[in-house]
């Protein structure tokens, strides 16, 4: 058994680490098998089995260093703290609260969950353009949306321009039903789904009407200069060599770029290459671009989703029950 005591500094991080009626020190001592205690008015007492008391401590300081510098401990933050220090993979909270990514919607903050998700924000704060690569649900396009955001209500660049690719490299809409609008709507649906999480929707029309926020299908940079804005080319995977390189010198100055896509899910037609393939190789050693690339480890999902997942691979090693 160990034991380790941290110091307070007052009630203030007494009310932070127990909880309104000491809701989160159960959860905390349920959840990592140790004890707390109240020692004297400035430090408190963590017993319990050695690993399961180092990481109390660190879960407890990173509480206090979150709560310290002003932030709002809610009960996902805590949630997301609890798994942090018993899954490697994660980054600790503190982490997460200093790459916050601030933006003028409900959530009012966007925060990295993996090692890999806060070194792709950081690569965006410190590159002009940034390649996000890897699988669905690693908040590619996610991050990339609250970091334009972000740049443009601190009037870093005066406007975001959301760009993908139709699911056909050649975007041969004709044989969609409705006007131009209508074709390239379910295309551009993900854009606007993403910008809704960081604005609201009156913000994100107004922003709309005015040209300040721009979504549009690839086919529509050709030709451009794309001065003091934040672009973003979503799917780039499904983007031709040539389309790439239109993309990529659209880039005008005082721009930033995010190119994203997942490499394992090419929609482009049978012997058609890859811009975002080809461009890894082809820019790998150019200074002020950065290629991050995300993995599994950096899909950070619903605990039941884990679940049911882990239910579905079990499931393809057995015998399927028989029809009838």
């Amino acid at each position: 058994m160990a034991e380790h005591l941290l110091a307070l500094t007052g009630a203030d991080d007494l009310q932070a680490l127990f909880g309104r009626h000491d809701q989160h020190l159960r959860k905390i001592e349920q959840a990592l098998g140790v004890t707390v205690s109240i020692k004297d008015a400035n430090q408190l007492r963590i017993g319990g089995e050695d690993v399961a008391v180092r990481r109390a401590t660190t879960l407890f300081e990173d509480v206090l260093t979150v709560v310290r510098a002003g932030g709002p401990l809610r009960k996902e933050d805590l949630d997301y703290a609890l798994r942090a220090v018993q899954d490697p993979r994660l980054i600790q909270l503190r982490q997460v609260y200093q790459a916050r990514v601030e933006v003028p919607s409900k959530r009012r903050f966007v925060f990295p969950r993996t090692p890999g998700q806060k070194a792709y924000l950081d690569a965006m704060r410190s590159h002009d353009i940034v390649f996000g690569i890897g699988p669905a649900g690693t908040g590619k396009t996610f991050l990339a949306m609250a970091m334009a955001v972000e740049n443009l209500t601190k009037g870093e660049i005066s406007r975001i321009i959301l760009t993908r690719p139709a699911v056909e490299a050649g975007e041969k809409l004709g044989f969609l039903p409705g006007d131009l609008a209508e074709k390239i709507n379910p295309y551009l649906r993900p854009l606007y789904d993403a910008l809704y999480e960081m604005l609201d929707v009156d913000m994100t029309q107004r922003y709309i009407s005015r040209g300040i926020i721009e979504v549009a299908p690839l086919a529509f940079m050709r030709g451009r200069t794309l001065n003091d804005a934040f672009i973003i080319l979503d799917e780039a995977q499904n983007t031709t060599p040539e389309q790439m390189k239109m993309f990529l010198t659209r880039l005008g100055f005082d721009a930033k770029a995010v190119i994203t896509g997942d490499v394992t899910q090419v929609d482009l037609p049978p012997g058609r290459a890859s811009g975002l393939i080809q461009v890894q190789t082809l820019l790998a050693k150019v200074s002020g671009i950065a290629f991050v690339g995300l993995t599994g480890s950096d899909v950070v999902r619903h605990e039941l989703v884990q679940a049911i997942i882990q239910a579905y691979e079990t499931s393809n090693h057995q015998d399927p029950p028989p029809a009838g």
